[in-house]
Protein backbone atom coordinates (compact mmCIF):
# COMPACT_ATOMS: atom_id res chain seq x y z
CA UNK A 1 0.00 0.00 0.00
CA UNK A 2 2.66 2.39 0.99
CA UNK A 3 4.79 1.70 -1.67
CA UNK A 4 1.81 2.12 -4.34
CA UNK A 5 0.85 5.29 -2.63
CA UNK A 6 4.57 6.84 -3.34
CA UNK A 7 4.46 6.16 -6.74
CA UNK A 8 0.65 7.66 -7.31
CA UNK A 9 1.63 11.03 -4.95
CA UNK A 10 4.81 11.46 -6.79
CA UNK A 11 2.52 10.59 -10.80
CA UNK A 12 0.40 13.22 -9.47
CA UNK A 13 2.35 15.78 -7.96
CA UNK A 14 4.83 15.74 -11.67
CA UNK A 15 2.24 16.27 -13.64
CA UNK A 16 0.53 19.17 -11.36
CA UNK A 17 4.22 20.22 -11.49
CA UNK A 18 4.42 20.39 -14.89
CA UNK A 19 1.01 22.05 -15.55
CA UNK A 20 1.91 24.78 -13.17
CA UNK A 21 5.12 25.26 -15.32
CA UNK A 22 3.24 25.11 -18.62
CA UNK A 23 0.61 28.01 -17.31
CA UNK A 24 3.09 30.15 -15.93
CA UNK A 25 1.28 31.03 -12.81
CA UNK A 26 3.32 34.08 -11.87
CA UNK A 27 2.45 35.05 -15.70
CA UNK A 28 -1.52 34.28 -14.47
CA UNK A 29 -0.96 36.07 -11.15
CA UNK A 30 0.29 39.42 -12.94
CA UNK A 31 -2.46 39.37 -16.11
CA UNK A 32 -5.26 39.07 -13.07
CA UNK A 33 -3.97 42.49 -11.21
CA UNK A 34 -3.82 44.43 -14.32
CA UNK A 35 -7.07 42.46 -15.80
CA UNK A 36 -8.40 43.80 -12.19
CA UNK A 37 -7.27 47.20 -12.25
CA UNK A 38 -8.93 47.69 -15.35
CA UNK A 39 -12.20 46.17 -13.88
CA UNK A 40 -11.88 49.05 -11.44
CA UNK A 41 -11.59 51.78 -13.95
CA UNK A 42 -14.79 54.06 -13.62
CA UNK A 43 -15.42 54.77 -17.42
CA UNK A 44 -14.78 50.55 -18.33
CA UNK A 45 -18.61 50.63 -19.39
CA UNK A 46 -18.51 53.20 -21.95
CA UNK A 47 -17.55 50.18 -23.91
CA UNK A 48 -19.76 47.73 -23.53
CA UNK A 49 -17.62 45.18 -25.85
CA UNK A 50 -14.47 45.71 -24.00
CA UNK A 51 -15.86 45.78 -20.65
CA UNK A 52 -17.24 42.22 -21.27
CA UNK A 53 -13.91 41.00 -22.10
CA UNK A 54 -11.87 42.40 -19.47
CA UNK A 55 -14.99 41.08 -17.06
CA UNK A 56 -15.16 37.77 -18.48
CA UNK A 57 -11.01 36.88 -18.93
CA UNK A 58 -10.46 37.98 -15.23
CA UNK A 59 -13.25 35.58 -14.40
CA UNK A 60 -11.61 32.85 -16.10
CA UNK A 61 -8.46 33.76 -15.11
CA UNK A 62 -9.20 33.88 -11.46
CA UNK A 63 -11.04 30.77 -11.44
CA UNK A 64 -7.84 29.22 -13.16
CA UNK A 65 -5.59 30.11 -10.74
CA UNK A 66 -8.17 29.21 -7.77
CA UNK A 67 -8.33 26.03 -9.64
CA UNK A 68 -4.55 25.42 -9.94
CA UNK A 69 -3.77 26.17 -6.07
CA UNK A 70 -6.67 24.23 -4.89
CA UNK A 71 -5.39 21.41 -6.27
CA UNK A 72 -1.33 21.96 -5.06
CA UNK A 73 -3.06 22.01 -1.52
CA UNK A 74 -5.10 19.08 -1.88
CA UNK A 75 -1.69 16.89 -3.36
CA UNK A 76 -0.11 18.22 -0.51
CA UNK A 77 -2.39 17.82 1.91
CA UNK A 78 -2.96 14.21 0.74
CA UNK A 79 0.42 12.98 1.90
CA UNK A 80 -0.56 13.85 5.42
CA UNK A 81 -3.85 11.84 5.27
CA UNK A 82 -1.74 8.82 4.11
CA UNK A 83 0.60 9.42 6.51
CA UNK A 84 -2.59 9.62 9.33
CA UNK A 85 -4.15 6.46 7.54
CA UNK A 86 -1.10 4.58 8.29
CA UNK A 87 -0.34 5.32 11.87
CA UNK A 88 -3.92 5.20 13.15
CA UNK A 89 -3.91 1.92 10.98
CA UNK A 90 -7.49 3.24 9.91
CA UNK A 91 -9.51 1.73 6.86
CA UNK A 92 -12.06 4.56 6.48
CA UNK A 93 -9.22 7.18 5.92
CA UNK A 94 -7.39 5.16 3.79
CA UNK A 95 -10.52 4.82 1.43
CA UNK A 96 -10.76 8.39 1.72
CA UNK A 97 -6.87 8.64 0.61
CA UNK A 98 -8.01 6.12 -2.46
CA UNK A 99 -10.98 7.97 -3.53
CA UNK A 100 -9.35 11.47 -3.14
CA UNK A 101 -6.34 9.67 -5.34
CA UNK A 102 -8.77 9.08 -7.97
CA UNK A 103 -10.65 12.24 -7.92
CA UNK A 104 -7.10 13.91 -8.43
CA UNK A 105 -6.24 11.93 -10.99
CA UNK A 106 -9.40 12.73 -12.97
CA UNK A 107 -8.95 16.40 -12.53
CA UNK A 108 -5.43 16.88 -13.09
CA UNK A 109 -5.76 14.61 -16.00
CA UNK A 110 -8.70 17.33 -17.47
CA UNK A 111 -6.19 20.14 -16.43
CA UNK A 112 -3.08 18.50 -18.52
CA UNK A 113 -5.56 18.22 -21.84
CA UNK A 114 -6.30 22.13 -21.47
CA UNK A 115 -2.41 22.88 -21.78
CA UNK A 116 -2.21 21.22 -25.00
CA UNK A 117 -4.28 24.05 -26.22
CA UNK A 118 -1.89 26.34 -27.73
CA UNK A 119 -3.79 27.02 -31.38
CA UNK A 120 -3.41 30.82 -32.47
CA UNK A 121 -7.25 30.37 -32.23
CA UNK A 122 -7.45 28.30 -29.39
CA UNK A 123 -8.50 30.88 -26.96
CA UNK A 124 -11.69 32.23 -28.96
CA UNK A 125 -15.11 31.90 -28.32
CA UNK A 126 -16.34 29.06 -30.93
CA UNK A 127 -19.08 29.28 -33.76
CA UNK A 128 -20.62 26.31 -34.40
CA UNK A 129 -22.89 24.82 -37.50
CA UNK A 130 -24.77 21.62 -37.51
CA UNK A 131 -26.18 20.45 -40.93
CA UNK A 132 -28.18 17.94 -41.99
CA UNK A 133 -26.57 15.09 -44.62
CA UNK A 134 -27.38 12.27 -46.34
CA UNK A 135 -30.37 10.39 -44.60
CA UNK A 136 -33.59 12.69 -45.23
CA UNK A 137 -35.77 12.76 -42.29
CA UNK A 138 -33.39 11.00 -39.65
CA UNK A 139 -30.63 13.08 -41.22
CA UNK A 140 -32.51 16.29 -39.70
CA UNK A 141 -33.58 14.82 -36.54
CA UNK A 142 -29.80 13.58 -35.96
CA UNK A 143 -28.67 17.08 -36.85
CA UNK A 144 -30.61 18.58 -33.92
CA UNK A 145 -29.64 15.52 -32.10
CA UNK A 146 -26.33 16.39 -32.37
CA UNK A 147 -27.21 20.40 -31.22
CA UNK A 148 -29.05 19.29 -28.75
CA UNK A 149 -25.93 17.73 -27.24
CA UNK A 150 -23.65 20.39 -27.74
CA UNK A 151 -25.62 22.76 -26.18
CA UNK A 152 -26.53 20.49 -23.12
CA UNK A 153 -22.28 19.91 -22.87
CA UNK A 154 -22.09 23.86 -22.67
CA UNK A 155 -25.11 23.93 -19.98
CA UNK A 156 -22.83 21.39 -17.93
CA UNK A 157 -20.24 23.27 -17.89
CA UNK A 158 -21.71 26.79 -17.52
CA UNK A 159 -20.60 27.60 -20.23
CA UNK A 160 -23.27 30.87 -22.22
CA UNK A 161 -24.49 29.91 -25.79
CA UNK A 162 -26.16 31.65 -28.09
CA UNK A 163 -28.05 30.65 -31.18
CA UNK A 164 -27.95 32.84 -34.14
CA UNK A 165 -30.10 30.65 -36.87
CA UNK A 166 -32.00 27.41 -36.99
CA UNK A 167 -33.48 26.03 -39.97
CA UNK A 168 -36.29 23.59 -39.74
CA UNK A 169 -36.89 20.76 -41.64
CA UNK A 170 -40.61 19.80 -43.23
CA UNK A 171 -41.35 16.35 -41.36
CA UNK A 172 -39.17 16.61 -38.09
CA UNK A 173 -35.34 17.34 -37.17
CA UNK A 174 -33.31 20.51 -38.55
CA UNK A 175 -31.72 21.68 -42.05
CA UNK A 176 -28.69 23.31 -40.11
CA UNK A 177 -28.30 25.46 -37.33
CA UNK A 178 -25.16 27.96 -35.76
CA UNK A 179 -24.48 28.74 -32.22
CA UNK A 180 -22.00 30.37 -30.42
CA UNK A 181 -20.10 28.95 -27.34
CA UNK A 182 -18.90 31.82 -25.60
CA UNK A 183 -16.08 30.57 -22.99
CA UNK A 184 -12.41 30.53 -23.02
CA UNK A 185 -10.79 28.36 -24.93
CA UNK A 186 -14.11 27.30 -26.80
CA UNK A 187 -13.05 26.99 -29.93
CA UNK A 188 -10.19 24.95 -29.06
CA UNK A 189 -11.95 22.30 -27.08
CA UNK A 190 -14.66 22.16 -29.44
CA UNK A 191 -12.53 22.15 -33.12
CA UNK A 192 -11.67 18.50 -32.70
CA UNK A 193 -15.89 17.81 -32.93
CA UNK A 194 -15.45 18.89 -36.64
CA UNK A 195 -16.53 16.23 -39.42
CA UNK A 196 -18.91 14.23 -40.25
CA UNK A 197 -21.04 12.01 -37.66
CA UNK A 198 -22.71 8.97 -38.26
CA UNK A 199 -26.19 7.24 -36.70
CA UNK A 200 -27.44 4.15 -36.88
CA UNK A 201 -30.43 3.01 -35.41
CA UNK A 202 -34.53 1.64 -36.16
CA UNK A 203 -35.31 4.55 -37.53
CA UNK A 204 -38.68 6.34 -35.72
CA UNK A 205 -39.73 7.68 -39.43
CA UNK A 206 -39.81 4.31 -40.89
CA UNK A 207 -43.11 2.85 -40.83
CA UNK A 208 -41.75 -1.40 -41.57
CA UNK A 209 -38.99 -0.52 -38.43
CA UNK A 210 -36.15 -0.95 -40.73
CA UNK A 211 -32.77 0.22 -39.65
CA UNK A 212 -31.40 3.20 -41.17
CA UNK A 213 -27.89 5.15 -41.06
CA UNK A 214 -28.12 8.69 -41.68
CA UNK A 215 -25.18 11.71 -41.45
CA UNK A 216 -24.78 15.14 -39.78
CA UNK A 217 -22.12 17.48 -40.53
CA UNK A 218 -20.20 19.46 -37.75
CA UNK A 219 -18.27 22.67 -38.71
CA UNK A 220 -16.43 24.93 -35.53
CA UNK A 221 -14.72 27.94 -36.75
CA UNK A 222 -12.87 30.31 -33.85
CA UNK A 223 -15.19 33.68 -33.05
CA UNK A 224 -13.70 37.12 -35.16
CA UNK A 225 -12.21 39.14 -32.60
CA UNK A 226 -11.75 43.41 -33.27
CA UNK A 227 -7.83 43.11 -34.60
CA UNK A 228 -8.92 40.16 -36.65
CA UNK A 229 -8.89 42.78 -39.67
CA UNK A 230 -11.76 40.86 -41.84
CA UNK A 231 -13.03 43.55 -44.07
CA UNK A 232 -16.31 42.77 -46.20
CA UNK A 233 -17.10 45.19 -48.36
CA UNK A 234 -20.40 46.40 -49.43
CA UNK A 235 -19.99 45.24 -53.09
CA UNK A 236 -18.74 41.74 -51.97
CA UNK A 237 -22.04 40.31 -50.19
CA UNK A 238 -25.65 40.02 -51.25
CA UNK A 239 -28.25 40.63 -48.05
CA UNK A 240 -31.74 39.59 -48.86
CA UNK A 241 -34.12 39.32 -45.81
CA UNK A 242 -37.19 36.97 -45.27
CA UNK A 243 -39.54 35.82 -42.19
CA UNK A 244 -38.32 33.29 -39.45
CA UNK A 245 -39.83 30.10 -39.71
CA UNK A 246 -40.27 27.33 -36.81
CA UNK A 247 -40.71 23.76 -36.93
CA UNK A 248 -42.45 22.21 -40.30
CA UNK A 249 -41.55 25.42 -41.95
CA UNK A 250 -44.19 27.16 -39.99
CA UNK A 251 -43.73 31.39 -40.15
CA UNK A 252 -42.96 32.56 -36.91
CA UNK A 253 -42.82 36.10 -37.36
CA UNK A 254 -45.06 38.10 -39.66
CA UNK A 255 -42.21 40.69 -40.84
CA UNK A 256 -39.57 40.15 -42.67
CA UNK A 257 -37.04 40.14 -39.95
CA UNK A 258 -34.51 37.24 -41.00
CA UNK A 259 -31.32 37.98 -42.94
CA UNK A 260 -29.16 36.29 -45.19
CA UNK A 261 -26.22 37.28 -46.56
CA UNK A 262 -23.83 35.84 -49.47
CA UNK A 263 -20.47 36.70 -49.48
CA UNK A 264 -20.22 36.86 -53.50
CA UNK A 265 -15.95 36.07 -53.77
CA UNK A 266 -16.44 33.05 -51.91
CA UNK A 267 -19.84 31.66 -52.08
CA UNK A 268 -19.99 31.45 -48.17
CA UNK A 269 -23.72 32.00 -46.96
CA UNK A 270 -25.02 32.99 -43.99
CA UNK A 271 -27.87 33.59 -42.30
CA UNK A 272 -29.58 34.78 -38.81
CA UNK A 273 -33.16 34.72 -37.57
CA UNK A 274 -33.08 35.11 -33.83
CA UNK A 275 -32.72 38.31 -33.20
CA UNK A 276 -35.54 40.60 -32.79
CA UNK A 277 -34.97 42.98 -35.38
CA UNK A 278 -33.77 42.86 -39.36
CA UNK A 279 -30.79 45.18 -38.34
CA UNK A 280 -29.65 42.52 -35.46
CA UNK A 281 -30.10 39.95 -37.18
CA UNK A 282 -28.09 41.63 -39.70
CA UNK A 283 -25.26 42.41 -37.28
CA UNK A 284 -25.22 38.77 -35.95
CA UNK A 285 -25.09 37.71 -39.69
CA UNK A 286 -22.18 39.72 -40.47
CA UNK A 287 -19.99 38.28 -37.15
CA UNK A 288 -20.69 34.76 -38.75
CA UNK A 289 -19.10 35.77 -41.81
CA UNK A 290 -16.53 37.33 -40.47
CA UNK A 291 -15.92 34.16 -38.32
CA UNK A 292 -16.40 31.92 -41.57
CA UNK A 293 -13.79 33.90 -43.86
CA UNK A 294 -11.35 34.31 -40.34
CA UNK A 295 -11.24 30.90 -40.75
CA UNK A 296 -11.47 30.40 -44.37
CA UNK A 297 -8.11 32.15 -44.75
CA UNK A 298 -6.52 30.13 -42.05
CA UNK A 299 -7.07 27.17 -43.63
CA UNK A 300 -5.85 28.52 -46.85
CA UNK A 301 -2.80 29.72 -44.73
CA UNK A 302 -2.16 26.25 -43.33
CA UNK A 303 -2.87 24.74 -46.87
CA UNK A 304 0.30 27.01 -48.57
CA UNK A 305 2.40 26.13 -45.52
CA UNK A 306 1.53 21.98 -46.03
CA UNK A 307 2.64 22.71 -49.79
CA UNK A 308 5.97 24.29 -48.38
CA UNK A 309 6.21 21.56 -46.26
CA UNK A 310 5.56 18.93 -49.27
CA UNK A 311 2.86 17.69 -46.49
CA UNK A 312 -0.46 17.11 -48.53
CA UNK A 313 -1.74 14.36 -46.16
CA UNK A 314 -2.47 16.73 -43.14
CA UNK A 315 -5.86 15.83 -42.77
CA UNK A 316 -7.87 14.19 -40.16
CA UNK A 317 -10.57 12.96 -42.32
CA UNK A 318 -14.07 13.90 -42.80
CA UNK A 319 -16.16 11.45 -40.58
CA UNK A 320 -14.96 11.09 -37.37
CA UNK A 321 -17.51 9.46 -35.07
CA UNK A 322 -20.45 7.04 -35.23
CA UNK A 323 -23.65 6.64 -32.66
CA UNK A 324 -24.36 2.88 -33.07
CA UNK A 325 -28.28 2.53 -31.26
CA UNK A 326 -29.16 -0.38 -33.06
CA UNK A 327 -28.34 -3.71 -33.11
CA UNK A 328 -26.82 -2.61 -30.07
CA UNK A 329 -25.44 0.73 -28.10
CA UNK A 330 -22.30 2.08 -28.56
CA UNK A 331 -20.60 5.62 -29.20
CA UNK A 332 -16.97 5.44 -30.82
CA UNK A 333 -14.75 7.86 -32.23
CA UNK A 334 -12.89 6.65 -35.83
CA UNK A 335 -10.08 8.79 -35.15
CA UNK A 336 -9.05 7.91 -31.04
CA UNK A 337 -10.85 4.80 -30.93
CA UNK A 338 -12.23 5.93 -27.47
CA UNK A 339 -15.35 4.29 -26.99
CA UNK A 340 -18.63 3.84 -25.35
CA UNK A 341 -21.77 2.09 -24.56
CA UNK A 342 -23.51 4.67 -22.79
CA UNK A 343 -25.61 5.84 -25.60
CA UNK A 344 -27.81 8.20 -23.69
CA UNK A 345 -24.97 10.20 -21.57
CA UNK A 346 -23.39 10.61 -24.55
CA UNK A 347 -26.11 12.12 -26.33
CA UNK A 348 -27.21 13.97 -23.02
CA UNK A 349 -23.72 15.88 -23.18
CA UNK A 350 -21.30 13.57 -21.79
CA UNK A 351 -18.59 14.17 -24.54
CA UNK A 352 -15.59 15.22 -22.12
CA UNK A 353 -13.94 11.74 -22.61
CA UNK A 354 -14.28 12.01 -26.24
CA UNK A 355 -13.40 15.91 -26.65
CA UNK A 356 -10.06 15.16 -24.16
CA UNK A 357 -9.11 12.08 -26.01
CA UNK A 358 -9.54 14.07 -29.22
CA UNK A 359 -7.37 17.06 -28.42
CA UNK A 360 -4.57 14.40 -27.39
CA UNK A 361 -4.94 12.94 -30.73
CA UNK A 362 -5.18 15.74 -32.41
CA UNK A 363 -1.94 16.93 -30.72
CA UNK A 364 0.11 13.81 -31.62
CA UNK A 365 -0.85 14.23 -35.12
CA UNK A 366 0.27 17.25 -35.68
CA UNK A 367 3.52 16.92 -34.05
CA UNK A 368 4.15 13.89 -36.05
CA UNK A 369 3.28 16.21 -39.05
Amino acid sequence: MAADFSTEHKELESTLSSIEAVLDLGRMRTEAAELERQSSEPDLWNDPERAQQVTSRLSYVQGDLRRVEDLRRRVDDLGVLHQMAEEEDDAGTRAEVGREIADLRRIIDELEVRTLLAGEYDERDALVTIRSEAGGVDAADFAEMLMRMYLRWAERHGYSTEVYDTSYAEEAGIKSATFAVRAPYAYGTLAVEQGTHRLVRISPFDNQGRRQTSFAGVEVVPVVAQDDHVDVPDSDIRVDVFRSSGPGGQSVNTTDSAVRITHLPTGVVVSCQNEKSQLQNRAAAMRVLQSRLLDLRRLEQRAELDQLRGDGSNSWGNQMRSYVLHPYQMVKDLRTEHETGNTTAVLDGDIDEFIEAGIRWKRTAEAVS
